[in-house]
């Protein structure tokens, strides 16, 4: 194993992306993303990782978090991820601040992988060499041609066994358009998420009839994560096989834990880009793992691939249409769905990703 390599120079930039066309879910619209990526130097080698947040982040990356960083051994990430969580304390860790951990936490998995010439999955013991991908998208926004051709390329194209569509902006029309899903989708598993629109008892109205006219298995969010007695209600209420999910706003795995002892998901979500990183991640699959539930990951697939080989109970991951487009835009060595699954490439020490700065450049805000 290499010596102590210490973290020198510590950076960050923020670049925004209009969506290829306007975007809803249940509780909110968009037409841009804003990507920030955080790099780490260390024992002549340079680590990447991105979280998807405001541009503050990039801020808190090259502020706070570098001196809390700088001089610290690369070699001891453990170390390194406590001295961040420590360090935002007094900023408030939620929100931004995990973001920004996230971020730099995976470039610091990127940079040690990097500096033993291991690509990422390999350095985590993970014994996984792949993970099945369910295709995400299917906004409130859509026209029915365009939900029916998303949908359908997952399935035709991608050999994806599930579909996600958004569900909850108009509750009326929400009916008409998980019909249209059913028929483009054929025998492949539909997921409907709510981002939290609904009541708990509207939410079980929505539960039953989305299992009976289109035989929906996976409901999310279907009321605020921040509501576990309605998550829960909504577990125990709901239609014989279609399981609950939540969890994508934990900004640490004590969220985790709180939610998973409430008995409030069939399924738990997690994601690295917001519960304190790589770091943050495993400790969520372990908690999944005590309590005998299965973990998926949530969106960012470039960044979660190699970790979410290493989570034991790994159910799937998340092929979000605006962070798949995103990051075929900006990096090398994003993965390609083959049979519904992605999978490292082995060949490329880190997480296997090169950022494609001249490509950024136009879209850079910080």
């Amino acid at each position: 194993m290499r010596g102590q390599a210490p973290v020198g120079a510590v950076s960050a930039s923020a670049y925004t992306i209009p969506t290829d066309r306007p975007e809803a879910d249940g509780t909110i619209a968009w037409d841009r993303t804003t990507l920030v990526l955080a790099e780490v130097e260390a024992g002549g080698e340079r680590g990447l990782g991105y979280t998807y947040a405001d541009a503050a982040a990039a801020g808190l990356v090259r502020g706070v978090l570098a001196e809390a960083l700088r001089g610290r051994d690369a070699m001891d990430l453990p170390a390194a991820w406590e001295a961040m969580v420590r360090a935002v304390r007094n900023i408030g860790r939620e929100g931004v601040a995990a973001c920004a951990i996230s971020a730099l936490d995976a470039a610091l998995w990127d940079a040690k992988a990097k500096l033993l010439g291991l690509p990422l999955v390999t350095l985590l013991g993970a014994a996984r060499r792949e993970v099945p991908v369910y295709g995400s998208g299917g906004f409130t926004t859509y026209p029915d041609e365009v939900l029916r051709d998303q949908l359908a390329g997952w399935v035709e194209r991608d050999g994806c066994r599930w579909v996600k569509m958004k569900i909850g902006t108009h509750p009326e029309q929400d009916p008409h358009r998980v019909a249209v899903a059913r028929e483009a989708t054929g025998k492949a598993g539909l997921f409907v998420d709510a981002n939290g629109a609904f009541t708990a008892k509207q939410a079980l109205a929505v539960a039953h009839r989305c299992a009976m006219e289109a035989g929906v298995a996976w409901f999310e969010e279907p009321v605020s994560s921040d509501d576990l007695d309605g998550l829960r209600l909504v577990r125990q209420g709901g239609p014989p096989g279609q399981e609950i999910a939540a969890g994508e706003y934990a900004y640490d795995p004590a969220y985790v834990r709180r939610m998973l002892v409430a008995g409030a998901v069939d399924v738990m979500q997690a994601d690295a880009s917001r519960c304190l990183g790589i770091t943050g991640f495993l400790r969520a699959a372990a908690l999944c793992e005590g309590f005998h539930t299965d973990l998926s990951g949530h969106c960012a697939p470039a960044l979660h691939l190699h970790a979410a080989c290493a989570a034991p109970r790994l159910r799937h991951l998340e092929w979000f249409h605006d962070h798949v487009r995103i990051e075929a835009m900006l990096f090398d060595g994003v993965p390609v769905p083959l049979d519904g699954a992605i999978a490292p490439d082995l060949s490329r020490p880190g997480m296997g990703l090169a950022f494609r700065r001249a490509d950024a450049a136009r879209y850079l805000v910080s």
